[in-house]
């Protein structure tokens, strides 16, 4: 049985960019009422350095993440390592850049994914848009579909 991490990142107090942290909690109910061993969770406002060490640990990573791109509801995407996406200013990294640095590192290669839902507004709420709470459950409908098959 492979090791999965499920890790939202974004901010909560931003209106649909907290859309990775309340992915993460419908994923930790799933996960008590199913009582899955094989399954973390880890949610972050965003990614940093270290989440190499912690992806480290594990055969399957999805990250979980708000997306102004142009998709439907969600989008799963496989992420290719890119040791060229840093913002230093930012402090913050790509999943790309995470996974490049836990394969030179750690001389791990779990295999990566960025589950991208659609977002639409990003207020100091903290609360999601109704659109943006759809496209929520749409996507972890389809996660526990994904995992299971994984």
């Amino acid at each position: 049985m492979k090791k999965i991490l499920v890790y939202g990142y974004g901010n909560p107090g931003r209106q649909d960019d907290g859309l990775g942290a309340r992915f993460i909690e419908l994923i930790d109910d799933w996960i008590a009422g199913e009582k899955i061993q094989n399954i973390d969770t880890d949610t972050n406002y965003q990614l940093n350095v270290e989440d190499a060490a912690t992806i480290a640990d594990y055969d399957v990573v999805v990250f979980v993440d708000a997306s102004v791109a142009d998709i439907e509801d969600y989008k799963l995407e496989k992420v290719v390592p890119d040791n060229a996406t840093i913002e230093f200013t930012m402090h913050a990294v790509s999943v790309a850049y995470v996974l490049d640095l836990c394969q030179k590192i750690y001389h791990k290669h779990p295999e990566t994914f960025v589950l991208h839902i659609k977002a639409y507004e990003f207020e100091f709420i903290e609360e999601l848009t109704a659109k943006a709470e759809k496209n929520h459950y749409a996507a972890f409908e389809f996660l526990k579909r994904f995992i299971q098959q994984t």
